[in-house]
């Protein structure tokens, strides 16, 4: 079975997220990983006048997503910070690429999720997820989003990311806040969760 881990980050939030999805789902036998970044629509000069520039560079090992990835995925996980309430530009602008995958049915019966992260609890997470599930739902996918047998999105002495609807991370107004435990252990949570529901289907 072939997952795509396919995101966009722009200051290392989704990065770190994928990352542990990726490494936890690689420990299940019969599974292989795939990561991959959107393309990049900034330019350098734009990127370093946003203070992003340096993690930019530390992206640039990740494979660019190519739409022949997406069709060659048996599961396919995507990542993206939010932009007012809705996904980033960039992922938009790849998924408006794959208009040849829904012409051939190509997702069809694929399993599919998303998670995201903002700046702060009420940036956006819920309504970013729900909206980008309208592709996967248009492609003919299969939503699955972070049921809620894990727990830890149901803690009350910590402020974390997490919903029903797809893991989450709270990135903090100036970015420094990095994923937390509990945070990454949702990503992991839900990437396992369609890597299971994928090895079933196949």
């Amino acid at each position: 079975m072939k997952m795509l881990i396919v995101y966009h980050s722009t200051y290392g939030h989704i990065k770190t997220m994928a990352e542990a999805a990726a490494a936890v789902v690689r420990e299940i036998p019969g599974v292989e990983v795939l990561l991959r970044r959107v393309p990049e629509t900034l330019s350098d000069e734009v990127l370093a006048k946003m203070g992003a520039l340096d993690q930019a560079k530390a992206q640039a090992h990740v494979p660019v997503a190519t739409v022949e990835d997406l069709a060659e995925a048996d599961a396919v996980l995507f990542g993206t910070p939010t932009r007012f309430g809705n996904m980033s530009g960039q992922m938009r602008q790849f998924l408006d690429s794959t208009g040849g995958l829904w012409a051939k049915g190509a997702l069809v019966g694929k399993p599919g999720g998303v998670f995201v992260s903002s700046a702060t609890q009420h940036g956006g997470q819920e309504s970013t997820i729900l909206t980008f599930h309208t592709y996967l739902l248009h492609q003919g996918m299969i939503v699955v989003g972070l049921p809620y047998s894990f727990q830890g999105q149901t803690r009350m002495d910590e402020i974390t990311g997490g919903s029903p609807y797809g893991a989450s991370t709270i990135a903090g107004g100036d970015g420094s806040r990095q994923p937390s435990e509990t945070e990454l252990e949702g990503m992991r949570y839900q990437a396992k969760h369609i890597a299971g529901i994928a090895l079933k289907l196949k």
